[in-house]
């Protein structure tokens, strides 16, 4: 029997996917780690249970067979944090949580982890051309961003010791069908056809679909060169948000008015309201180079960005308005 991969966070956005995939590709054997049992899940796959994501956490009897961990699980990003220790509550998951499961992993057989990680280890803006680079200087800014690093960190320094294999992905944004937070909130508001003051913002930002992502990762389960290595995913083509907006609309097959209100205006305005993230997301660019990915792995984004934007568009129409 071929070896399998267990995937963490199996029920969320990413590890969903991920999980998807594999099931439908046959390819390998895969488990799904989980916090709470999904019947549907149930009925296909071998799943095991964790009811917590922290140093304590036994995965003992979880790795038979297993020769790949593909760990998605994580404490998230949120814009609003009610935790009085954000980056402690971050550490206890991200960095103490990944590592107590890496290690068990190892000592049980585990050849490869892949943690997917966050482009926030790397910053939260670029200035056009400059765009971040897989093996470049780290600069996060904020707990979850700071987890992260310091979880890839561990990571490495636990495989070398142990003789392992550790790959680690760093997505930026991540959209598709099922997509929650601020990319659903804009297609609630261009489906509305509420006017938008976003209509001259001339950022850059770097994307990545669901399918692309996943690609990438299932790329990685096998592929040689990916060991011991760090890649920045996207699909390719970096947008501005006005671009997004437009490509958006005509994805949903809406009329859209973005008026055209200078970003520096709008940034001004959300500082005075508290809002000062949410204006960078907007109004700054944020791009990566995945010329390290394409050359390493030999892999091209499948999906492209009008392809990816329809798809996401149709699931909302079907499932979420």
């Amino acid at each position: 029997m071929a070896q399998s991969v267990l995937v963490t966070g199996a029920t969320g956005f990413v590890g969903g996917a991920i999980l998807r995939r594999i099931i439908k590709e046959k390819k390998y054997p895969v488990v799904a780690a989980l916090r709470e049992i999904s019947p549907s899940l149930v009925e296909e796959v071998k799943t095991v249970r964790y009811s917590t994501l922290d140093a304590t956490t036994s995965w003992k009897g979880c790795f038979a067979d297993t020769r790949v961990v593909i760990h998605s699980a994580a404490r998230v990003h949120v814009m609003s944090d009610a935790e009085k220790d954000p980056l402690l509550a971050f550490r206890r998951v991200n960095v103490e949580g990944t590592l107590n499961l890496a290690r068990q992993a190892f000592l049980a057989g585990v050849s490869r982890f892949i943690f997917i990680s966050s482009i926030k280890v790397n910053g939260e803006a670029t200035i056009p051309p400059n765009a971040y680079e897989a093996d470049g200087q780290l600069s996060p800014s904020d707990p979850y961003g700071i987890s992260k690093m310091e979880a890839e960190i561990a990571l490495r320094e636990l495989a070398a010791e142990m003789g392992r294999e550790v790959v680690i992905i760093r997505p930026v944004l991540v959209y598709g069908p099922g997509v929650k937070a601020n990319f659903l909130s804009m297609m609630r508001w261009l489906d509305k056809g509420v006017p938008l003051p976003f209509g001259a913002i001339h950022n850059r930002r770097s994307l990545v679909s669901i399918d692309n992502l996943v690609d990438l990762v299932l790329t990685c389960v096998d592929h040689p060169a990916a060991a011991h290595q760090t890649f920045l995913v996207s699909d390719g083509e970096d947008l501005s948000t006005t671009m997004l907006l437009t490509k958006m609309s005509q994805a949903l097959n809406t009329s859209v008015r973005l008026i055209p209100v200078p970003s520096w205006i709008l940034q001004t305005g959300a500082g005075l309201l508290g809002k000062k993230a949410l204006s960078q997301r907007l109004c700054e660019s944020l791009q990566v180079d995945i010329s390290k990915t394409r050359s390493l792995l030999g892999w091209t984004p499948p999906v492209g960005v009008d392809e990816a934007l329809k798809a996401t568009a149709l699931h909302f129409q079907e499932h979420q308005k």
